[in-house]
């Protein structure tokens, strides 16, 4: 795995990222930590280990996500979650994806069969099928987990579709401009564990209003 590397957008998560990165060591990748740049908790707890850590300009999880793909130098890249929720075990057959079944981008999927999760409440559940649901009404995206960001693509083209949602806005603006570019995409079942500590930075009600009004205007003008 070596051309691969690890976007790990990582704000306040100073008590989960260590267990992460300790985790991640007996995989051959690059990891690359996005944090903010007044984050010192965060910055600090990782000081002992082997990863480079891009002090993030603009706020909002997309803009980790964003400034993060723009520094990658390897062929793949994945985006990656530092709160413990994602398991590394997937990245081997998501890395195969690429490149031995020629697909562009691999979507992890908790709602494919032997996929699950052990982190969604019954709110982010509904929240979450509903979203799926209305994007693949609307946009015909065949994705089964359109919120989950467990995302594995060729770094060329994540530079390519040219993301711009600095916030939770990006986990839909990204599949939507995978199809739009008609990409090669395969859904991969996959198990979300529950994070290990802190708290979610998703605001349920007010990010989910925000990713609504993104779906619907979208309609009416190119992603």
């Amino acid at each position: 795995m070596k051309d691969l590397t690890l976007i790990i957008p990582a704000k306040r998560e100073s008590e989960s990222l260590p267990f992460v990165l300790n985790e991640l060591k007996k995989y051959n990748c690059k990891k690359l930590i996005v944090i903010p740049k007044n984050d010192n908790s965060t910055i600090n707890s990782i000081k002992n280990f082997k990863c480079n850590i891009l002090k993030q300009h603009k706020d909002g999880f997309g803009s980790a996500i964003i400034e993060g793909i723009k520094k990658v130098k390897t062929k793949y890249l994945c985006i990656f979650m530092a709160d413990g929720s994602f398991d590394p075990k997937y990245l081997k057959d998501m890395i195969l994806y690429l490149k031995k079944k020629n697909k562009d981008f691999v979507f992890n999927s908790r709602y494919e069969k032997k996929g699950g999760s052990d982190d969604d409440t019954f709110l982010t559940y509904i929240g979450n099928k509903f979203f799926t649901f209305l994007c693949n009404l609307l946009y015909n995206l065949k994705i089964t987990d359109v919120l989950f960001t467990f995302i594995m693509g060729r770094t060329v083209l994540f530079n390519a579709i040219k993301l711009k949602e600095t916030d939770f806005r990006l986990c839909v603006e990204l599949p939507l401009k995978v199809k739009l570019y008609n990409f090669r995409v395969v859904n991969n079942p996959c198990y979300e564990r529950v994070r290990l500590k802190g708290k979610k930075k998703v605001n349920e009600f007010r990010d989910g209003l925000l990713i609504l009004l993104f779906i619907i205007k979208s309609l009416f003008r190119k992603v």
